[in-house]
Order: structure tokens, then sequence, then C-alpha cells
């Protein structure tokens, strides 16, 4: 069933049951349906085919979604942190004839309570969608210029499906998103699979929650906002868990409410998961992409591994090339902007990875950042990353070895400490890894990896390729040339 056949269908059935809370107050089902519906009519009496929004976390900015996927329009969700430049770039990309924004500007029209829609004439030509487009999301790669990913309604619906059905007899109540909206993983894990599964979801605006731009978390508030709303559960990416836990460790509280904590986005490391295991945190790593409309695998209470992404959804089937590629079988994208995809074949991911008898799937790193050492062995150096970055001393770390006889490290670290400490904390690093994959130089960033700097994408993913050839003469003094 469609999500917004299931919410025609309960707001029927269940009219008072409660729906969607932020900071104006509460939706019910029969509430969350009518406002829906009257937002669909406003846009389709407008006339808009493809529309971007830039709305903070709340009631609306969920009206606003649904209503446009009613409406049949394209909906361009835009994060809040995004420049002038990367809105009309994204804008320009899609052909969008319309914005919708925070209430404000003379312009525009009122939408719904605190949103105002502008009409755009940004191109004379619409470029190409992928048949069928419901939703445009940007990805953030770590190298390039983000793609727009094309993806269809009863995808995202199945995807959101196969959640609940992943956390049957588990199933969260009560879910916050700390997440903007405008980030899938929030608005499919946290919005619509909620939605499926009868809960409450919380959308307090971001300033609540701690998160300011795109890296910047104020942990405190953070753990007081989790705290305060008394949630069932939460996504993080890796760095918000790490922060909270530090916030915890200092005295905040964990609500005893929680019952599942869903954190991906990227790599999570095993001492993380252990020291929140040891919070009693119910942390739960899982995995997915855009392209796979977000969630692929998930560990779940009652199926979990530590050192895995967990098992595949229900609506997937995974296989794993020769070479150890991640391949997903089922509904996929339906293109990026400009182009279409046959939808034939497995996804091809470019993650290398394991799989135990059991389904349990471990994620080793990127096919394309891969290196082979001077001595031949293959060396992921986000599984390297991702170990250092564990130590309480060290925030960030690219990696490089590429024929070399040793590795290195380019450091960012979190306090100014001695020469001799950053060794000790590399010692104890290298002490869990095997020596193909043990760092043995390492300096000191000039400055953090930002997207301020082009040296981290929008959602925190280190551009590599930047930060090495920024530091490209000074990892060559580590191998001076033999005679």
């Amino acid at each position: 069933m469609s999500l917004l056949d299931h919410l025609a269908q309960t707001a029927r059935a269940t009219p008072g049951l409660p729906s969607l809370v932020d900071a104006h107050g509460s939706c019910s089902r029969a509430q969350l349906w009518q406002r829906v519906q009257v937002c669909a009519e406003r846009l389709q009496q407008l006339g808009v085919q493809r529309v971007s929004s830039q709305l903070d976390n709340g009631i609306d900015a969920v009206v606003v979604d649904l209503a446009l996927r009613l409406a049949g329009a394209v909906h361009l969700p835009l994060p809040g942190f995004f420049t002038a430049a990367q809105v009309r770039h994204a804008q320009l990309s899609v052909g969008a004839d319309a914005h919708i924004g925070m209430a404000s500007g003379i312009a525009s029209v009122a939408l719904t309570e605190r949103s105002r829609i502008t009409h755009l004439t940004l191109t004379t030509a619409s470029p190409t969608l992928a048949a069928g487009s419901a939703l445009v999301t940007f990805t953030s790669g770590s190298t390039g210029t983000p793609k727009g990913v094309c993806l269809r309604a009863e995808h995202l619906d199945q995807v959101a499906m196969a959640i609940v059905d992943a956390l049957a007899g588990h199933t969260p109540q009560r879910h916050l998103c700390l997440l903007p909206l405008a980030v899938l993983l929030e608005q499919v894990a946290g919005v619509w699979a909620g939605l499926y599964a009868g809960a409450t979801v919380v959308l307090p605006p971001l300033a609540k929650t701690g998160m300011t731009g795109a890296a910047q978390l104020d942990a405190t508030q953070m753990a007081s906002c989790i705290d305060a709303h008394r949630p069932e559960s939460l996504i993080l990416v890796p760095q918000m868990l790490q922060a909270w836990m530090a916030a915890l460790a200092a005295g905040a509280q964990a609500p005893a409410s929680l019952r599942f904590i869903a954190v991906g986005g990227a790599r999570v490391g095993a001492q993380l998961l252990a020291r929140a295991a040891g919070m009693g945190l119910p942390v739960f790593e899982g995995y997915g992409l855009s392209e796979c409309g977000s969630v692929v695998c998930l560990n779940r209470p009652g199926a979990a591994r530590a050192g895995s992404v967990g098992r595949p959804l229900g609506h997937v089937r995974l296989e794993l090339a020769s070479d150890g590629e991640l391949l997903v079988h089922g509904p996929r994208f339906a293109g990026y902007v400009g182009e279409t995809d046959d939808g034939c074949g497995a996804y091809r991911t470019g993650d290398l990875c394991q799989r135990d008898s059991d389904g349990y799937v471990a994620i080793l790193g990127r096919k394309r950042n891969v290196y082979i050492t001077a001595f031949g062995r293959n060396v992921s150096p986000e599984w390297v990353e991702t170990e250092l970055t564990q130590h309480p001393l060290i925030a960030q770390a690219v990696v490089s070895g590429e024929a070399r006889a040793s590795n290195a490290a380019i450091l960012v670290l979190r306090q100014d400490v001695s020469d001799g400490s950053v060794r000790a904390a590399l010692d104890q690093v290298n002490a869990g890894l095997p020596d193909y994959a043990r760092v043995h130089h390492w300096l000191r960033a000039a400055e953090p990896f930002t997207p301020a700097n082009a040296q981290l994408t929008d959602n925190g993913r280190v551009r590599r390729e930047r930060v090495l050839a920024r530091y490209a003469d000074a990892l060559d003094q580590f191998y001076p040339a033999t005679a």
C-alpha cells in the first residue's frame, strides 16, 4: 500500500491517532491528511511541476512533501545549510519551477501556515528526469560534483515498509528526528516508516537539536533535546553518536524510553559501538545508499552482529562480485538527473564487503579508494581511518600508502598535545591492526577538514583526493628517494 493510501485509510479508521509533533503543536492522522489534501489542491491550482523546498524540521515540512506527492509534482528537498549557489545549482539541474521556503518575502504566496511558495524562472528547457520521478535527492560523494538521484514514490514506500517489517515486535512508537528532513535517511526511515508504523514522529527545529550548518553540533544541547522528548528511537550519524556519548560521560542523561538507535551514513567503528553498548545504549548499525532509496541492511533487536551492518531488508537481495563489491538486486533509483536507468540487473554499490554464512554484511570500504602497498597488500583506507578516529585524541584522519612500503596519516587532533602523545595514540590503534595496515608516519593537518575548505562534503565525508593533494609534498618527505 502506498504511503498516501495508508494515510487516507488511517485517517478514516483512527482519526485521532497522534501523528506529528513540532514546536508549534501536534497533528492527528485526520488533521495531517486534511492538511496534505488542502496543500496539494493549492499546488495543483498553481500548476507547479518541479518544486524545490528548503524548510526547517517541522510539521509543515512533512505536509509539503506529502502534498507534492499527492499533487503529482517532483520534490527537490534541500538542506537548510546549502548556500545560495548550491541551491541554485540544484534547482537548475532539476528545472525547478517553484521554491517553497519559510514564511517570508513579498513575491511569494502562502502555502501552509509557516511556508510560502515562489515561482521560479531559471531555464527555458526542462532537464530530463526519469519517468515516474517523485523525489530528487543530491548525493554528497567524496569527489566530483554531487549528482541528483531520481527516486520513484513506490520505491521509497517499499523501503519504508521493509524497515517496519524488519522491526516487527520491536517497533518504536515515538521517533525523534535529529537529522534534517532533507536528508533521505531521516525522511524515509524516520518519518515515512514512522507513519507506516503508526508512531508519533517528533520534529523539533534543528536549532533545538544542537545542529548548526552542515557539520556543527552542540552535543550538550542535543543530549538535552533527546532527554526532553523521551523518544523510543533515533537516527544518528557516527559523529553525532560519538558527541552524544561524550556528553553522557560528562553528566548528561539518556532517557530510559530509548529502544532503538540506528547509526549509519558512514562507517561506524567497532570500539565506538562497544562503548555505546557498555553505556547501555541500544545502538544498531545499518547501511544504505541514495540510489537504493536509503536503507539496504540493518542490525535490529534479536538480529544483530558486531562488526556488521546487519542483514538485508526484505525488499532486496544481495550478491558479492568476484572482487568483493556489493551488488544490490531489487528496486532501484530511476536514474540520475539528465540520465535514465534501465532498471535492469543489480546496482553496483562500489563498496567492498564480506558476508558471513548467516547473511550478515560487513562493509570494508570504497572500491575506488583501496590502494596497494609496495608489498602488494590491498588496504581500504576507510577501515584504518575509522579505527584512528575511535581514539579520543583523533577527530579526523586520512590515510595513504599507494605503492609505499609503509602507511602515513594526516590527522586532525581534538587537543593540542605533544608528538609523543600522538605517537602513543597511534601505537594503541596499531595494536589492533594487521602489520600491513598500521600507520607508521603521521602529520598534523593545518586545519580541520570542512566543507568551507572543500576537504569535506556537506554530509561529512572526507574529500580524500583534495586532502591528499593539499599535503602531497609533506607526505613525500616520509619516503626519501633511494639511490
